[in-house]
């Protein structure tokens, strides 16, 4: 299993986005566990953030001006975020970079860490990390479907609930592109599902 999806994201040609003007740049991890049945880790942020305070993410964050490429942005992160040392961590390979609600340019990178693993949390910034079988999403088990308009195009993301989590927005994006990769699940983001509900145009019916 593993090997296969080494291979596939390794064969994968991802969108990387060109920076654009002044927008600033940050990348994060997608820590797949290295197991029989692999997860994939991720990290409920702390409530008082500025940014995306409460929701889950992938450990990751800005690229400092001291990190040679995104990849060491990726890794650094982990490690102050989780106490992920870069030494533990296989980066396979990037997936399509993003443009957050806040105007960052966000590129995240697949990478194999330890089954077994002891995450120290920064409390300043991570309330908990946890962890999802990645079949879990295989299967599109989807809560909701949120549209966003983005630059005159309407995407239809996925929002799941595992356990006490709630798995939405740029995270759900990127886990929707990863699934789509190795498990050719045909999870289309550009067209709503069938039991979608646009409740702005029933609001003004």
């Amino acid at each position: 299993m593993l090997d296969d999806i080494f291979q596939r994201v390794r064969d994968y040609s991802p969108r990387l986005l060109e920076p654009e003007g002044t927008l600033p740049e940050a990348a994060v991890l997608m820590p797949i566990t290295r197991s029989d049945a692999p997860e994939l880790v991720l990290t409920l942020r702390a409530s008082g953030l500025s940014t995306h305070g409460g929701e889950v993410a992938f450990p990751g964050g800005r690229r400092d001006p001291e990190d040679a490429d995104l990849v060491q942005t990726a890794l650094r992160e982990a490690e102050e975020e989780v106490g992920l040392a870069p030494g533990l961590v296989e980066i396979v390979g990037p997936l399509s970079s993003l443009v957050s609600r806040y105007g960052i340019h966000v590129t995240p990178y697949v990478g194999f860490v330890p089954d077994y693993f002891e995450y120290r949390p920064n409390d300043a910034e991570i309330a908990s990390v946890f962890s999802v079988p990645l079949e879990f999403f295989r299967q599109d088990p989807r809560e909701v479907t949120h549209r966003i308009d983005y630059v005159g195009q309407s995407w239809y993301v996925p929002a799941y609930q595992y356990g006490d989590y709630r798995i939405w927005g740029l995270t759900a994006t990127m886990i929707v592109e990863l699934v789509n990769v190795i498990y050719d699940a045909g999870i289309d983001l550009r067209r709503a599902p069938p039991s979608f509900i646009d409740l702005s145009s029933s609001k003004r019916s």
